[in-house]
């Protein structure tokens, strides 16, 4: 990819704390207008590359490009980024509105001009822009500091966790900013362990573990690989759509449950190109494809078998080791 259509670019990043190695040799490509998702089990290093990116830490070796220009070796934050990690910074005696505007003034924004109403109105928290933040719930807080965040019309955005206490509306309102954001060219990189959020904002995904990269492409790559998903079929006729799984080659009958009213729903094994052969079968069988669906998502499934693969691979760390690797 062009350099100059990059957010980030990160080649043979390297941090440590003590002799814990948190980031071994990171590459990273996020690129500007998509929303790229960043996983990794508990002390991956996740939180000490979101760090890095928000000018909370400085990298050991290696370089760091965000939005085009190096980054230094001082602690501060790249114009154009914004973000939170480990939750928003948010003073709860003050409201919600106080809050930003509090922000805005430390950052030498003009208070009545820095678009603070819009911003409580993009996260749908506008009926309690008065209300003190320390009555709010954690879902709120996420919003509220996504608005903070908002405030400086970031052209990279950083966010950890964000959808943690989100209810199903303020999960919608915070999909749709930043998916609008993607729209209007912000590069965006997004922590979580919400395996369904990143699939369903994240056109790209990186997935680390133990400080290192063990995956890093489009979302699409992932179910193109080599490897067999459980799949959860349901039909008009539970019986012959048996009988056609055990005859069509590559497609394992893993097991069956009932289904009350909707009939027994089979779980079959098998890579795609098997599952789309199978899925011909039935058509032509005339039966009804009620349901087709991957019990564990590709992205989950990937997850769990590159970090268990890069987990048997490597001496197993301390409980120390681990907790200072996440940070």
């Amino acid at each position: 990819m062009d350099d100059s259509l990059l957010a980030v670019r990160a080649r043979g990043i390297t941090k440590c704390f003590g002799d814990v190695v948190a980031l071994d040799g990171i590459d990273l490509d996020v690129a500007q207008g998509r929303i790229h998702g960043l996983v990794g089990p508990n002390g991956a290093g996740k939180t000490t590359l979101l760090g890095l990116l928000l000018g909370l830490a400085v990298a050991d070796t290696g370089r760091l490009e965000i939005l085009g220009a190096p980054v230094g070796r001082t602690f501060t934050a790249p114009d154009g980024v914004a973000g939170f990690v480990d939750g928003p910074g948010l003073y709860p005696s003050l409201t919600a509105r106080q809050n930003l505007t509090a922000l805005a003034a430390l950052r030498g924004q003009d208070t009545r001009t820095a678009g603070i109403d819009d911003v409580l109105d993009q996260v749908g928290l506008t009926d309690v822009a008065d209300d003190r933040v320390r009555g709010f719930s954690l879902g709120m807080r996420q919003r509220l500091g996504l608005a903070a965040a908002l405030l400086t019309r970031p052209r990279l955005l950083v966010l950890d966790e964000p959808s943690n206490g989100l209810d199903p509306a303020g999960k919608k309102h915070v999909h749709g900013v930043l998916s609008r954001l993607a729209t209007q060219g912000t590069g965006v990189v997004l922590s979580s362990h919400r395996m369904d959020d990143l699939e369903a904002l994240c056109s790209e995904v990186t997935i680390l573990a133990t400080g290192r990269v063990v995956f890093s492409g489009p979302l699409g790559k992932l179910a193109a690989e080599n490897r067999e998903l459980d799949y959860r079929l349901v039909t008009s006729d539970p019986q012959a759509a048996r009988r056609l799984a055990a005859e069509t080659p590559g497609i394992h009958m893993v097991g069956g449950a009932g289904g009350g009213q909707r009939g027994e729903a089979l779980v079959v094994r098998a890579l795609v190109p098997a599952v789309d052969e199978l899925v011909a079968r039935l058509v032509r069988s005339g039966l009804a494809l009620r349901e087709l669906a991957p019990v564990t998502s590709p992205l989950e499934a990937a997850f769990l078998a590159l970090t268990e693969q890069d987990a048997a691979a490597r001496p197993q760390q301390t409980r120390a080791q681990q907790q200072a690797a996440g940070r």
